[in-house]
């Protein structure tokens, strides 16, 4: 494993994603950058790196592809990454009735927002739990906390995030470990146009992504089970 610890962000191309790794590379941490735009992720890796003079690898993968999250891990081992900070970022919402809706969208969701948030925290969790150090920051939504009508499957996948999250913070307490879920209210990511949400009154009062990235940070370094940050709509 290489010495110099490292920071894995999925999502990482734009949003809450793109923040985290200017956040962490700000502090020093080298990164691995995943995203299903390579493109995007090269350019990010040559923007953080001649700004702050950190190592950032890049993972293409579509994690809505089943078991794309063990090609990331597999990633990690081929190149000997430290991986001491996993942030499960990635994510996407879908608008309109479940019975509407396109099957495979709310299958890819429930791949992105759940399976591989799963299986990612699965493969890296025993290294850190033998290494006794590592943190994980999971990001869930406000609408973990309620049923969402017209987006039903995300409001679920999100529940699930906070729900999960809470039972491995538990689990590890006192390891060294540490998990946090994040979950912010409306936020100017770019969530609300490939979510349908355009012009939706739930986004008028949509909180800074820079203010939220860095609350969420923040509670993962304090060990945090649970962050909130955000507009609430009334």
């Amino acid at each position: 494993m290489k010495e110099n610890k490292i920071a894995l962000i999925t999502g990482a191309s734009g949003g809450f994603g793109l923040e985290f790794a200017e956040i962490l590379a700000q502090k020093g941490y080298d990164l691995l950058l995943v995203a299903r735009s390579e493109g995007k992720l090269y350019s990010v890796k040559n923007e953080l790196e001649n700004k702050y003079g950190v190592s950032v690898y890049v993972c293409a993968a579509d994690l809505s592809v089943k078991d794309a999250a063990l090609d990331v891990f597999d990633y990690s081992l081929e190149h000997g990454l430290n991986v001491e900070i996993l942030i499960n970022n990635a994510g996407f919402g879908d608008l309109g009735t479940f019975s509407g809706s396109s099957w495979q969208r709310q299958y890819d969701m429930l791949q992105v927002n759940v399976a591989a948030l799963m299986q990612l925290t699965h493969s890296f969790l025993p290294q850190m739990l033998e290494k006794k150090s590592g943190r994980i920051l999971n990001v869930a939504s406000v609408a973990a906390f309620c049923a969402g009508p017209k987006m039903s499957v995300y409001y679920a996948s999100k529940a699930f995030v906070l729900s999960f999250s809470e039972a491995i913070a538990e689990e590890v307490k006192g390891s060294g470990v540490t998990v946090t879920c994040l979950c912010p209210g409306p936020t100017g990511t770019g969530f609300e146009k490939n979510a349908g949400l355009v012009g939706s009154k739930m986004f008028r009062k949509a909180a800074n992504v820079k203010l939220v990235a860095k609350k969420g940070v923040n509670a993962m370094f304090k060990g945090k089970t649970f962050c909130y940050f955000g507009s609430v709509v009334k």
